[in-house]
């Protein structure tokens, strides 16, 4: 298997499971009534959120990095 393929893969994997506790701690700060615990879920998504918009970020910069060949001018 190629290694890009299976970047890739993993690379799906953690964002899908990104999604899944956004999505739950969107639902488990809809059913919650204790107010404490719904000033926690609220920052908490936001914060997966951020991590999971910097995933393909993160990778793009790092293949840029890997691309450039020091040393050498065109």
């Amino acid at each position: 298997m190629d290694i890009e393929t299976q970047q890739q893969k993993r690379r799906d994997n953690n964002i899908s499971s990104l999604n899944l506790a956004i999505d739950a701690l969107n639902l488990a700060g809809g059913i919650v009534d204790i107010i404490p615990a719904k000033a926690v879920f609220g920052p908490v998504s936001v914060l997966l959120v951020m991590i999971r918009v910097g995933f393909p970020l993160i990778y793009y910069v790092d293949r840029l990095r890997a691309e450039i060949r020091p040393g050498f001018e065109d």
